[in-house]
Protein backbone atom coordinates (compact mmCIF):
# COMPACT_ATOMS: atom_id res chain seq x y z
CA UNK A 1 0.00 0.00 0.00
CA UNK A 2 1.49 3.27 -1.06
CA UNK A 3 1.52 6.44 1.01
CA UNK A 4 -0.65 8.13 -1.61
CA UNK A 5 -3.22 5.32 -1.33
CA UNK A 6 -3.36 5.78 2.44
CA UNK A 7 -3.85 9.52 2.05
CA UNK A 8 -6.18 9.72 -0.93
CA UNK A 9 -8.12 6.48 -0.82
CA UNK A 10 -8.15 3.28 -2.81
CA UNK A 11 -9.03 2.12 -6.26
CA UNK A 12 -11.82 -0.40 -5.71
CA UNK A 13 -13.17 -2.75 -8.37
CA UNK A 14 -16.59 -4.38 -8.07
CA UNK A 15 -16.59 -7.67 -9.99
CA UNK A 16 -20.22 -8.38 -10.80
CA UNK A 17 -21.25 -4.75 -10.40
CA UNK A 18 -24.58 -5.10 -12.21
CA UNK A 19 -25.79 -8.05 -10.12
CA UNK A 20 -27.92 -8.00 -6.99
CA UNK A 21 -25.03 -8.24 -4.52
CA UNK A 22 -22.88 -5.97 -6.69
CA UNK A 23 -25.44 -3.18 -6.45
CA UNK A 24 -25.52 -3.63 -2.66
CA UNK A 25 -21.71 -3.48 -2.52
CA UNK A 26 -21.76 -0.12 -4.26
CA UNK A 27 -24.54 1.16 -1.99
CA UNK A 28 -22.75 0.08 1.19
CA UNK A 29 -19.40 1.56 0.10
CA UNK A 30 -21.24 4.85 -0.19
CA UNK A 31 -23.21 4.45 3.05
CA UNK A 32 -20.11 3.68 5.11
CA UNK A 33 -17.99 6.31 3.34
CA UNK A 34 -15.28 3.84 2.50
CA UNK A 35 -12.23 5.78 1.18
CA UNK A 36 -12.71 5.13 -2.53
CA UNK A 37 -10.40 7.13 -4.75
CA UNK A 38 -11.73 5.48 -7.89
CA UNK A 39 -14.50 2.94 -8.40
CA UNK A 40 -14.22 0.43 -11.26
CA UNK A 41 -17.47 -1.43 -11.83
CA UNK A 42 -16.80 -4.65 -13.78
CA UNK A 43 -19.27 -7.06 -15.33
CA UNK A 44 -19.76 -9.37 -18.28
CA UNK A 45 -19.53 -8.21 -21.87
CA UNK A 46 -23.34 -8.29 -21.97
CA UNK A 47 -23.76 -5.48 -19.43
CA UNK A 48 -20.51 -3.61 -20.03
CA UNK A 49 -21.21 -0.07 -21.15
CA UNK A 50 -24.15 0.44 -18.83
CA UNK A 51 -24.02 3.10 -16.13
CA UNK A 52 -24.06 2.84 -12.34
CA UNK A 53 -24.28 5.74 -9.93
CA UNK A 54 -21.77 6.19 -7.13
CA UNK A 55 -21.49 9.28 -4.95
CA UNK A 56 -23.68 11.21 -7.34
CA UNK A 57 -21.64 10.36 -10.43
CA UNK A 58 -22.50 8.04 -13.29
CA UNK A 59 -19.71 5.53 -13.94
CA UNK A 60 -19.48 3.30 -16.97
CA UNK A 61 -19.34 -0.44 -16.32
CA UNK A 62 -16.27 -2.05 -17.88
CA UNK A 63 -15.93 -5.58 -19.19
CA UNK A 64 -14.27 -7.86 -16.64
CA UNK A 65 -10.98 -8.96 -18.18
CA UNK A 66 -7.60 -9.70 -16.58
CA UNK A 67 -6.20 -6.34 -17.67
CA UNK A 68 -9.13 -4.50 -16.03
CA UNK A 69 -7.47 -5.14 -12.64
CA UNK A 70 -4.34 -3.13 -13.43
CA UNK A 71 -3.91 -0.37 -10.84
CA UNK A 72 -6.67 -1.71 -8.56
CA UNK A 73 -6.04 -1.97 -4.80
CA UNK A 74 -9.12 -3.93 -3.65
CA UNK A 75 -11.54 -6.14 -5.57
CA UNK A 76 -14.95 -6.97 -4.14
CA UNK A 77 -16.06 -9.98 -6.18
CA UNK A 78 -19.57 -11.36 -6.49
CA UNK A 79 -19.97 -12.58 -10.06
CA UNK A 80 -20.32 -16.33 -9.54
CA UNK A 81 -17.89 -19.14 -8.88
CA UNK A 82 -16.79 -19.77 -12.44
CA UNK A 83 -15.98 -16.10 -12.97
CA UNK A 84 -14.01 -15.95 -9.70
CA UNK A 85 -12.15 -19.13 -10.61
CA UNK A 86 -10.99 -17.50 -13.83
CA UNK A 87 -10.43 -13.87 -12.84
CA UNK A 88 -9.54 -13.73 -9.14
CA UNK A 89 -6.04 -15.27 -9.63
CA UNK A 90 -5.50 -12.77 -12.47
CA UNK A 91 -6.38 -9.92 -10.13
CA UNK A 92 -3.96 -11.23 -7.48
CA UNK A 93 -1.18 -11.46 -10.04
CA UNK A 94 -1.68 -7.75 -10.69
CA UNK A 95 -1.27 -6.84 -7.03
CA UNK A 96 -4.92 -6.69 -5.94
CA UNK A 97 -6.38 -8.01 -2.73
CA UNK A 98 -9.64 -9.77 -3.55
CA UNK A 99 -12.54 -10.24 -1.15
CA UNK A 100 -14.52 -12.97 -2.87
CA UNK A 101 -18.19 -13.62 -2.14
CA UNK A 102 -18.45 -16.95 -3.98
CA UNK A 103 -17.87 -20.45 -2.66
CA UNK A 104 -14.82 -20.81 -4.91
CA UNK A 105 -12.05 -20.25 -2.33
CA UNK A 106 -13.77 -20.62 1.04
CA UNK A 107 -12.23 -23.95 1.95
CA UNK A 108 -8.97 -23.45 0.02
CA UNK A 109 -5.90 -23.95 2.17
CA UNK A 110 -4.21 -20.62 2.87
CA UNK A 111 -7.29 -18.50 2.09
CA UNK A 112 -8.78 -16.81 5.18
CA UNK A 113 -12.54 -17.27 5.56
CA UNK A 114 -13.70 -14.35 7.65
CA UNK A 115 -16.75 -12.77 9.23
CA UNK A 116 -15.93 -9.23 10.30
CA UNK A 117 -15.83 -8.91 14.07
CA UNK A 118 -15.52 -12.67 14.56
CA UNK A 119 -12.10 -13.72 13.25
CA UNK A 120 -10.56 -10.51 11.89
CA UNK A 121 -7.03 -11.58 12.79
CA UNK A 122 -7.14 -14.30 10.13
CA UNK A 123 -7.08 -11.60 7.45
CA UNK A 124 -3.44 -10.68 8.10
CA UNK A 125 -2.36 -14.07 6.75
CA UNK A 126 -3.93 -13.57 3.32
CA UNK A 127 -2.00 -14.18 0.12
CA UNK A 128 -4.17 -11.94 -2.01
CA UNK A 129 -7.55 -13.63 -1.48
CA UNK A 130 -9.98 -13.34 1.43
CA UNK A 131 -13.17 -15.41 1.27
CA UNK A 132 -16.58 -14.17 2.34
CA UNK A 133 -18.61 -17.04 3.83
CA UNK A 134 -21.94 -18.35 2.70
CA UNK A 135 -24.84 -16.08 3.65
CA UNK A 136 -26.46 -18.64 5.94
CA UNK A 137 -23.14 -19.22 7.73
CA UNK A 138 -22.24 -15.56 8.12
CA UNK A 139 -25.16 -14.50 10.29
CA UNK A 140 -24.63 -17.42 12.67
CA UNK A 141 -21.00 -16.69 13.41
CA UNK A 142 -21.22 -13.61 15.70
CA UNK A 143 -23.71 -15.54 17.85
CA UNK A 144 -21.83 -18.83 17.84
CA UNK A 145 -18.43 -17.21 18.49
CA UNK A 146 -19.63 -15.26 21.52
CA UNK A 147 -21.35 -18.27 23.05
CA UNK A 148 -18.48 -20.64 22.19
CA UNK A 149 -16.02 -18.34 23.98
CA UNK A 150 -18.26 -18.20 27.04
CA UNK A 151 -19.59 -21.73 27.38
CA UNK A 152 -17.77 -23.96 24.86
CA UNK A 153 -19.84 -25.24 21.94
CA UNK A 154 -20.07 -29.00 21.57
CA UNK A 155 -22.80 -29.53 18.99
CA UNK A 156 -24.86 -27.39 16.62
CA UNK A 157 -28.08 -28.27 14.78
CA UNK A 158 -29.21 -25.64 12.27
CA UNK A 159 -32.33 -25.42 10.12
CA UNK A 160 -32.28 -22.53 7.66
CA UNK A 161 -35.22 -20.71 6.10
CA UNK A 162 -33.54 -18.86 3.25
CA UNK A 163 -35.07 -16.12 1.14
CA UNK A 164 -35.16 -16.21 -2.64
CA UNK A 165 -32.69 -13.32 -2.89
CA UNK A 166 -30.05 -15.87 -1.97
CA UNK A 167 -30.47 -17.07 -5.56
CA UNK A 168 -30.03 -13.55 -6.94
CA UNK A 169 -32.38 -11.30 -8.85
CA UNK A 170 -33.57 -14.29 -10.88
CA UNK A 171 -34.82 -15.95 -7.72
CA UNK A 172 -36.69 -12.85 -6.62
CA UNK A 173 -38.21 -12.48 -10.07
CA UNK A 174 -39.38 -16.09 -10.09
CA UNK A 175 -41.19 -15.68 -6.78
CA UNK A 176 -42.95 -12.53 -7.95
CA UNK A 177 -43.80 -13.92 -11.39
CA UNK A 178 -45.25 -17.20 -10.12
CA UNK A 179 -47.17 -15.99 -7.07
CA UNK A 180 -50.30 -15.02 -9.00
CA UNK A 181 -50.26 -18.21 -11.07
CA UNK A 182 -49.97 -20.48 -8.03
CA UNK A 183 -52.66 -18.51 -6.23
CA UNK A 184 -55.08 -19.14 -9.09
CA UNK A 185 -54.10 -22.80 -9.31
CA UNK A 186 -54.83 -23.25 -5.61
CA UNK A 187 -58.21 -21.54 -5.95
CA UNK A 188 -58.39 -17.91 -4.97
CA UNK A 189 -61.45 -16.67 -3.05
CA UNK A 190 -62.74 -14.79 -6.08
CA UNK A 191 -63.05 -18.03 -8.07
CA UNK A 192 -64.16 -20.47 -5.41
CA UNK A 193 -62.45 -23.33 -7.22
CA UNK A 194 -59.06 -24.39 -8.47
CA UNK A 195 -58.10 -22.72 -11.73
CA UNK A 196 -56.94 -24.99 -14.53
CA UNK A 197 -54.27 -22.47 -15.57
CA UNK A 198 -50.92 -23.79 -16.63
CA UNK A 199 -48.60 -24.61 -13.74
CA UNK A 200 -45.81 -22.06 -13.25
CA UNK A 201 -42.39 -22.81 -14.65
CA UNK A 202 -39.69 -23.05 -11.99
CA UNK A 203 -36.41 -22.18 -13.67
CA UNK A 204 -34.37 -21.22 -10.60
CA UNK A 205 -35.66 -23.54 -7.89
CA UNK A 206 -36.19 -27.30 -7.75
CA UNK A 207 -39.94 -26.83 -7.11
CA UNK A 208 -42.38 -23.91 -7.47
CA UNK A 209 -41.45 -21.41 -4.76
CA UNK A 210 -44.63 -19.35 -4.38
CA UNK A 211 -46.68 -20.45 -1.32
CA UNK A 212 -44.24 -23.33 -0.95
CA UNK A 213 -41.13 -24.57 0.84
CA UNK A 214 -38.32 -26.18 -1.14
CA UNK A 215 -36.07 -28.61 0.72
CA UNK A 216 -33.16 -28.22 -1.69
CA UNK A 217 -30.62 -25.41 -2.04
CA UNK A 218 -27.76 -26.23 -4.42
CA UNK A 219 -26.98 -29.78 -5.56
CA UNK A 220 -27.13 -32.99 -3.55
CA UNK A 221 -23.96 -34.66 -2.34
CA UNK A 222 -23.49 -38.31 -3.28
CA UNK A 223 -21.47 -40.75 -1.22
CA UNK A 224 -19.75 -40.58 2.15
CA UNK A 225 -21.15 -39.41 5.45
CA UNK A 226 -22.68 -36.34 3.73
CA UNK A 227 -24.66 -38.43 1.22
CA UNK A 228 -28.10 -36.85 0.77
CA UNK A 229 -27.06 -33.44 2.11
CA UNK A 230 -27.09 -30.46 -0.22
CA UNK A 231 -23.97 -28.42 -0.86
CA UNK A 232 -25.63 -25.50 0.92
CA UNK A 233 -25.92 -27.62 4.04
CA UNK A 234 -22.30 -28.77 3.88
CA UNK A 235 -21.21 -25.13 3.54
CA UNK A 236 -22.71 -24.37 6.94
CA UNK A 237 -20.93 -27.39 8.40
CA UNK A 238 -17.43 -26.84 7.03
CA UNK A 239 -17.39 -23.04 7.01
CA UNK A 240 -18.48 -22.84 10.65
CA UNK A 241 -15.61 -25.07 11.68
CA UNK A 242 -13.07 -23.03 9.73
CA UNK A 243 -14.24 -19.61 10.93
CA UNK A 244 -14.47 -20.67 14.57
CA UNK A 245 -11.17 -22.58 14.40
CA UNK A 246 -13.09 -25.61 15.64
CA UNK A 247 -12.38 -28.50 13.25
CA UNK A 248 -13.83 -30.85 15.85
CA UNK A 249 -17.16 -29.04 16.20
CA UNK A 250 -20.18 -31.26 15.64
CA UNK A 251 -22.42 -29.46 13.14
CA UNK A 252 -25.38 -30.58 11.09
CA UNK A 253 -27.75 -28.54 8.95
CA UNK A 254 -30.93 -28.62 6.86
CA UNK A 255 -31.40 -25.78 4.36
CA UNK A 256 -34.85 -24.76 3.11
CA UNK A 257 -35.79 -22.14 0.52
CA UNK A 258 -38.85 -20.13 1.55
CA UNK A 259 -41.07 -17.62 -0.32
CA UNK A 260 -39.52 -14.57 1.35
CA UNK A 261 -37.86 -11.88 -0.77
CA UNK A 262 -34.99 -10.79 1.50
CA UNK A 263 -33.74 -12.06 4.85
CA UNK A 264 -32.59 -15.46 6.04
CA UNK A 265 -33.95 -17.02 9.24
CA UNK A 266 -32.34 -19.89 11.10
CA UNK A 267 -33.41 -22.12 13.94
CA UNK A 268 -30.38 -23.26 15.94
CA UNK A 269 -30.01 -25.81 18.72
CA UNK A 270 -26.73 -25.39 20.58
CA UNK A 271 -25.17 -27.78 23.08
CA UNK A 272 -22.42 -26.51 25.41
CA UNK A 273 -19.70 -27.97 27.59
CA UNK A 274 -20.71 -25.75 30.52
CA UNK A 275 -24.20 -25.35 31.97
CA UNK A 276 -25.95 -22.32 30.54
CA UNK A 277 -29.26 -20.54 31.05
CA UNK A 278 -31.15 -18.41 28.53
CA UNK A 279 -30.51 -15.36 30.71
CA UNK A 280 -26.75 -15.97 30.72
CA UNK A 281 -26.72 -16.37 26.95
CA UNK A 282 -28.72 -13.17 26.50
CA UNK A 283 -26.31 -11.29 28.75
CA UNK A 284 -23.38 -12.42 26.59
CA UNK A 285 -25.10 -11.67 23.28
CA UNK A 286 -26.21 -8.21 24.39
CA UNK A 287 -22.52 -7.34 24.76
CA UNK A 288 -21.69 -8.73 21.30
CA UNK A 289 -21.21 -6.08 18.59
CA UNK A 290 -23.72 -6.12 15.73
CA UNK A 291 -26.08 -8.49 17.56
CA UNK A 292 -29.54 -7.42 18.75
CA UNK A 293 -31.28 -9.62 21.33
CA UNK A 294 -35.01 -9.92 21.96
CA UNK A 295 -35.44 -10.99 25.60
CA UNK A 296 -39.22 -11.20 25.41
CA UNK A 297 -40.27 -14.27 23.37
CA UNK A 298 -43.06 -12.22 21.80
CA UNK A 299 -40.47 -9.83 20.31
CA UNK A 300 -38.97 -12.44 17.96
CA UNK A 301 -37.38 -10.98 14.81
CA UNK A 302 -38.65 -11.55 11.26
CA UNK A 303 -37.04 -11.09 7.82
CA UNK A 304 -39.24 -8.09 7.00
CA UNK A 305 -37.96 -6.24 10.07
CA UNK A 306 -34.34 -7.17 9.37
CA UNK A 307 -34.34 -6.12 5.71
CA UNK A 308 -32.05 -3.19 5.00
CA UNK A 309 -30.47 -3.31 8.45
CA UNK A 310 -26.99 -4.32 9.56
CA UNK A 311 -27.35 -6.33 12.80
CA UNK A 312 -27.95 -10.01 13.37
CA UNK A 313 -31.21 -10.36 15.32
CA UNK A 314 -31.66 -13.14 17.89
CA UNK A 315 -34.86 -14.15 19.65
CA UNK A 316 -36.76 -17.13 21.10
CA UNK A 317 -33.74 -17.99 23.28
CA UNK A 318 -34.90 -20.84 25.48
CA UNK A 319 -33.74 -24.05 27.09
CA UNK A 320 -33.53 -27.16 24.94
CA UNK A 321 -36.06 -29.42 26.66
CA UNK A 322 -34.06 -32.49 25.57
CA UNK A 323 -30.90 -31.09 27.21
CA UNK A 324 -32.04 -28.35 29.61
CA UNK A 325 -28.79 -27.87 31.53
CA UNK A 326 -26.41 -27.60 28.59
CA UNK A 327 -28.64 -26.82 25.59
CA UNK A 328 -30.36 -23.78 24.10
CA UNK A 329 -32.67 -23.16 21.17
CA UNK A 330 -32.76 -19.81 19.38
CA UNK A 331 -34.02 -17.99 16.27
CA UNK A 332 -31.49 -15.96 14.25
CA UNK A 333 -32.47 -13.52 11.48
CA UNK A 334 -30.51 -11.14 9.23
CA UNK A 335 -30.57 -9.42 5.86
CA UNK A 336 -28.66 -11.94 3.74
CA UNK A 337 -27.70 -9.36 1.13
CA UNK A 338 -25.94 -7.29 3.78
CA UNK A 339 -24.47 -9.32 6.65
CA UNK A 340 -24.36 -12.42 4.45
CA UNK A 341 -22.72 -10.76 1.46
CA UNK A 342 -22.12 -7.09 0.69
CA UNK A 343 -21.88 -5.61 4.18
CA UNK A 344 -19.45 -8.25 5.38
CA UNK A 345 -17.27 -7.76 2.30
CA UNK A 346 -17.03 -4.01 2.89
CA UNK A 347 -16.35 -4.54 6.58
CA UNK A 348 -13.49 -6.89 5.66
CA UNK A 349 -12.08 -4.18 3.40
CA UNK A 350 -12.29 -1.76 6.33
CA UNK A 351 -10.33 -4.21 8.51
CA UNK A 352 -7.70 -4.49 5.77
CA UNK A 353 -7.06 -0.77 5.51
CA UNK A 354 -7.42 0.00 9.23
CA UNK A 355 -4.70 -2.52 10.10
CA UNK A 356 -2.50 -1.82 7.09
CA UNK A 357 -2.90 -5.42 5.95
CA UNK A 358 -3.61 -4.60 2.32
CA UNK A 359 -0.17 -5.70 1.17
CA UNK A 360 1.74 -8.32 3.06
CA UNK A 361 5.25 -8.30 1.63
CA UNK A 362 6.21 -11.89 0.91
CA UNK A 363 2.54 -12.85 0.90
CA UNK A 364 2.18 -10.74 -2.23
CA UNK A 365 4.79 -12.90 -3.96
CA UNK A 366 2.94 -16.16 -3.41
CA UNK A 367 -0.73 -16.01 -4.46
CA UNK A 368 -2.92 -18.72 -2.98
CA UNK A 369 -2.92 -21.86 -5.09
CA UNK A 370 -6.37 -22.32 -6.59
Amino acid sequence: MTASAQQNGYTVAILGATGLVGSHLIQILEERQFPVKKLKPLASKRTAGSLINFMGQDITVEEATPDAFEGVDIVLASAGGSVSQELVPEAVKRGCVVIDNTSCFRLTEGVPLVVAGVNDADIQHHKGIIANPNCSTAQLMPVFKALDDAFGLERVIVSTYQSVSGAGKEGMDELMETTGTVYRLMGGPETGHRDEAKAPENRVFARPIAFNLVAQIDQFVEGGVEDGYTKEETKVIHESRKILHRPDLKVTATAIRVPVLIGHSESATLEFKKPVSPQEAMDILEKTPDVVVARNPKDFPTPVEATGKDPVYVGRIRRDTSNPEHGLNMWIVADNLRIGAALNAVRLAEVLVKNNWLKQGSARQEPAQV
